[in-house]
């Protein structure tokens, strides 16, 4: 069982001694992490324009069914 685990589960994990080999793994999910935040605000201010939007035609639809 020990051989599973170290032969197995040792292919996914990898801790390098030499430190700065992280850095280019920092770098990509910073950059990812910016990304994913940038596009969450994104569709955010979007939802809010089509609220905003969907309000306006929902007045104008309860003026149409008062005036009748």
């Amino acid at each position: 069982m020990d051989f599973f685990y170290n032969s197995v589960l040792g292919l996914f994990l990898y801790f390098p001694e030499d430190k700065t080999e992280y850095i280019p793994a920092g770098i990509t999910t910073a950059i990812f992490l910016l990304a994913a935040v940038f596009t969450w605000r994104l569709i955010m201010k979007h939802s809010k324009k089509e609220e905003g939007k969907l309000k306006k035609l929902e007045e104008q639809i309860l003026q149409k069914n008062q005036e009748k």
